[in-house]
């Protein structure tokens, strides 16, 4: 059986309603917050419009999404780039889809000239540390350091 190719694109202000819904369905299934699809649909037609995000939606449903966010550095003259959120719909997991919206993310990057991208993820979530492992992702300061942590606190 011959594997079908995953087709991954931008979004546009277009797919705001698209995109809320597969970051509320995300945040629902890890038993997070998350605001109501009307709202997130608001928060990302003003973002997409004004640039803020860059979304790539993989299959038809969409069945996946990676939502990144650039911003200069102080460190180069080049963009960092920031992997927000990385989402595959459950019945497509295992498939490809994840593997296709990791080549257009750093695609992407490549094209924003970022000089890297960071992200981050849950200790449990095994398949995704798989995912960013295989792509060359680390989680260690330098060769063999220790390992990076992630921290974060509402305001």
């Amino acid at each position: 059986m011959e594997k079908r190719e995953i087709q991954v694109r931008e979004a546009t202000v277009e797919d705001a309603a698209a995109i809320a819904r597969l970051l509320h369905d995300f945040n629902t299934e890890y038993e997070e917050h998350t605001p109501p699809v009307a709202e997130l649909t608001r928060h990302a037609e003003r973002m997409l419009r004004e640039g803020e995000m860059t979304v790539l939606l993989a299959g038809d449903g969409p069945d996946g999404l990676a939502l990144l966010r650039f911003r200069p550095s102080v460190w180069t003259e080049r963009q960092e780039a920031y992997l927000q959120e990385l989402y595959v719909v459950p019945a497509r997991r295992g498939q490809g889809t994840g593997q296709a919206l990791m080549e257009a993310i750093l695609a992407a990057c490549r094209d924003r000239d970022a000089a890297w991208i960071d992200l981050n993820t849950g200790e449990t979530d095994v398949a995704a540390r798989g995912l960013y492992r295989k792509f060359g992702f680390t989680n260690e300061e330098g060769p063999q350091g220790p390992s990076m942590l992630f921290y974060e606190r509402e305001i």
